[in-house]
């Protein structure tokens, strides 16, 4: 697949789940929980200790059936190694110009970490497939409102913080996707099977009329 058809996959239902645990099975436990609750697109955290092991097993055993992705990968070096452990994209809470290009070399998305309109046009200019607005905790939805009308360009993940209740707010504000993690996965599998549907009808209802098409990611 290429990069764009990666990316759109990825952040098709307009939301992917952050998996950041203590340990190896609780990242397995929590990933099955979130896949069998309907959530398709899943990040990594390589704060996760044998995060990489995770990601190959994940990538391996589901195929195309979800995109599995590596998170808070902040160096060249790190972008590699989950490049080979089979993550289809890189998610990073910082602005390093080296993991855009290791992941670009080897035709993976990337998403690093921005915080200000001058991060977002430098992400633009390396060439960054979507940029993480990180932590979305310290914005509104009416700031990313604002700071869209002149950067319409920017293909904005509002991450961390972001809530079942608040994320349809972003999704309105022109956000293409929001990252989410213990505020989705929290809980039993039904609680989370319950709260992911929950969450996928509010970000459809939210979407812009456009909605998604087959000539852009989310309709221009």
């Amino acid at each position: 697949m290429y990069r764009w058809e990666i990316t759109r996959a990825a952040l098709a239902q307009r939301v992917f789940a952050i998996v950041r645990s203590e340990t190896y099975d609780e990242a397995s436990a929590t990933a099955d929980t979130l896949l069998s609750a309907g959530i398709t697109s899943l990040e990594i955290s390589l704060t996760t200790p044998f995060a990489l092991e995770a990601v190959t097993t994940l990538a391996r055993e589901l195929g195309n059936d979800a995109v599995i992705g590596a998170g808070t990968v902040l160096d060249a070096a790190s972008a590699r190694m989950a490049v080979d452990a089979g993550a289809r994209f890189l998610v990073s809470p910082s602005l390093d110009p080296e993991v855009i290009r290791t992941g670009h070399r080897y035709g993976v998305p990337v998403f690093p970490g921005v915080a200000t309109p001058t991060e977002m046009v430098r992400a633009l200019e390396l060439g960054a497939d979507a940029v993480k607005l990180f932590p979305a905790s310290a914005c509104h939805p009416g700031w990313l409102k604002d700071v869209r009308a002149a950067l319409p360009q920017a293909a904005v993940l509002p991450t961390g913080g972001v809530s079942v209740e608040s994320a349809p707010e972003w999704i309105a504000a022109g956000a293409v996707a929001v990252g989410m993690g213990a505020a989705l996965s929290e809980g039993d599998r039904e609680t989370v099977s319950k709260r992911a549907a929950d969450l996928l009808a509010r970000l459809a209802d939210a979407a812009p009329a456009s909605g998604a098409d087959d000539d852009g990611l989310y309709g221009g």
